[in-house]
């Protein structure tokens, strides 16, 4: 079943999925995790929450930056055909102006990690702009600098230099998200550093309303960023974090060769994984997680049949008694039974994978 039974689903990315209503998009956060551009199969409970959760924190304090998509969070202000279904929204879902996407990812970069430290390694620069000599990985950069990269719908986003992104998008509107983005960062870093936490770089996606720009998608989360824990910053290496870098470590290290299908996560990892956003999420708001997530009741209902070849006497029983009711072209006939339940669970994600987890056993 469709998270939003009824509604036009206008597109499914990685992690959220957009549907159509009469008063704007509404954006759904799931649980998926992707990695090197795969999505994984084994959902992070909780993820989405987090997700919408500090990109609402974050809209709501920089808006004075630039204006943001986001109308609401809350599913009893959604229009009717949405609010059907505030149970499985509440959390993890928002209401959105729709936007023309700018095809540029914004990038600012307060410290050499990532991609960048690589690049640097190899000829001195991230994305064209000439660093000093001399930097060790994890430095923080004597300032923070923009690198945008291509935006693409499967595979790899790629970084291009200000004049390529300039070529793509114009020039006016590049140098316009280059100091909204610069801005941003400079304003979110300065935030989270009293709060213990150094935002080393994030990406930004912009849109265009009626001639305006807008900031859109998500905002400064464990997904679009890079959050170490100040406590522990050390230069000269790779840090401990409270993003999805501690996903790719494992997978790393479990050897997989970032090609489909992604390996199953172990439970310990998604279980770490989930402390790791649910920690950033207090951290940076000052509030507690468990207020926010309350579990869902998810009503559910299953169809179970015998298996092709098992005898099955009640359906013979029925089928032998057809014609004398006047259908005398019914035939195969087999009695299966419907199971309705209940179940607490942290998304829809969770609860199909609890009655996945049933069937199997």
């Amino acid at each position: 079943m469709e998270l939003l039974d009824g509604l036009t689903k206008v597109k499914q990315g990685k992690v959220r999925d957009m549907y159509r209503t009469q008063a704007g998009i509404v954006m759904v956060a799931s649980d998926r995790i992707s990695a090197y551009d795969v999505v994984l199969p084994t959902p992070i409970p909780d993820k989405g929450a987090v997700l919408t959760g500090l990109s609402a924190y974050w809209f709501d304090r920089t808006a004075d930056i630039v204006p943001n998509h986001m109308i609401s969070t809350q599913p009893d202000d959604y229009p009717p055909e949405a609010k059907q279904h505030a149970a499985e929204l509440r959390g993890r879902s928002m209401l959105v102006r729709e936007a023309e996407p700018v095809p540029i990812e914004c990038v600012a970069r307060g410290y050499i990690t990532g991609s960048g430290w690589k690049e640097y390694k190899q000829n001195g620069t991230v994305c064209g702009i000439r660093l000093p000599e001399g930097l060790v990985e994890s430095q923080q950069l004597p300032e923070p600098i923009f690198t945008p990269a291509t935006k693409a719908e499967t595979g790899h986003d790629e970084n291009i230099s200000f004049e390529v992104a300039a070529e793509i998008a114009g020039t006016d509107t590049m140098t316009a998200l280059r100091d909204l983005t610069l801005a941003l960062y400079s304003f979110a870093a300065a935030h989270a550093r009293e709060r213990g936490i150094i935002i080393a770089d994030t990406k930004f996606e912009f849109g265009v309303v009626d001639g305006d720009i807008i900031l859109i998608d998500e905002a400064l989360t464990p997904d679009s960023s890079r959050f170490w824990p100040a406590s522990e910053f050390e230069p000269g290496r790779g840090q401990p974090s409270f993003d999805k870098q501690y996903v790719r470590d494992w997978l790393d290290g479990a050897g997989w060769d970032h090609t489909p299908p992604g390996p199953d996560l172990p439970a310990d990892v998604v279980a770490n994984t989930r402390g790791k956003y649910v920690e950033a999420y207090e951290r940076i708001t000052g509030a507690s997680f468990g207020r926010m997530a309350q579990p869902m009741k998810a009503r559910v209902a299953i169809d179970v049949m015998l298996k092709e070849g098992i005898l099955d006497p009640q359906g013979k029983t029925v089928e032998e008694s057809m014609p004398s009711l006047g259908f005398g072209g019914v035939s195969a006939v087999r009695i299966g039974k419907h199971i309705s339940l209940e179940l607490e669970a942290s998304s829809p994600e969770d609860a199909r994978r609890q009655i996945e987890e049933m069937s199997r056993r």
